[in-house]
């Protein structure tokens, strides 16, 4: 896989997946604001090419994973036109995040990527605390999210009263830590899906105690119920990638 073409895919995920839930008192669930049946449909330009691919966001269900009650979160992306005829890829991932906690319990990626296929099922535990899960089992710190169960507990935020919020995020390979800040309240967007108030997230990125530099990631929530994802945005070295919401099943 090209170097560049995977910063620009990490930009994608990181721009994104990032911040946590309020957290719920043991034994109770954390508060969402989706359901299952959700599903979320984005258009996805990038550098010049208004719409190099779509990317689908949802919820299938609910389920008992080894003998932990969790959410099913599935991100699918395919690229189009023009662009498919220069790479063409077509990616799954799958989340399975703790309703309680909603710490990932674990993480499938299913890729296609220019004639490559890759099949990965990653189970998590926090360290110190033993697994049901088959092995092999990846150890990280107590209440680390996967990138895509991120992105549904930004949801869960309250930055009507929140400022910052920091998380530990671990894509499989690599655990970073994300802080997600609130730049803008109030502000009004015009995507394909309608005219939404948000509120403008800024995502940075710490690896080591060090910040990643090279991404530039926002995220726009809808000041609704609902809190969606009405836009995302990442500026790369590669060009800049932009997914906007065109339509919403809820």
């Amino acid at each position: 896989m090209n170097p560049g073409f995977q910063r620009l895919k990490r930009g994608i995920l990181l721009a994104a997946f990032l911040a946590p839930l309020a957290p719920a008192p043991p034994g109770m669930e954390s508060p969402v604001p989706f359901r299952t049946g959700e599903t979320l449909n984005y258009r996805v330009a990038w550098s010049a090419f208004s719409s190099a691919a779509s990317l689908e966001l949802s919820v299938p269900e609910r389920r008992d994973l080894f003998g932990r009650e969790t959410w099913h979160l599935r991100a699918t992306a395919h690229t189009l036109k023009t662009v498919r005829s220069l790479f063409i890829i077509d990616d799954q991932s799958d989340s399975y995040s703790d309703t309680t906690t909603f710490e990932s319990r674990q993480f499938e990626l299913h890729l296609n990527e220019l004639g490559r296929k890759r099949d990965e099922i990653l189970h998590f535990a926090p360290t110190g605390k033993a697994s049901l899960a088959p092995g092999p089992v990846m150890a990280v710190p107590p209440g680390t999210y996967d990138p895509l169960g991120a992105l549904y507990a930004l949801r869960g935020v309250d930055w009507q009263r929140t400022q910052e919020f920091h998380i530990t995020v671990c894509d499989g390979h690599d655990v970073y830590e994300i802080s997600a800040r609130l730049d803008a309240s109030n502000e009004t967007i015009a995507v394909a899906a309608g005219n939404f108030t948000t509120n403008r997230i800024s995502i940075h990125v710490y690896q080591h105690g060090k910040e990643v530099t090279g991404n530039n990631d926002e995220v726009w929530l809808a000041d609704d119920p609902a809190r969606t994802p009405v836009r995302m945005e990442a500026q790369l070295p590669l060009g800049s990638i932009r997914a906007e919401l065109i339509r919403s099943t809820q």
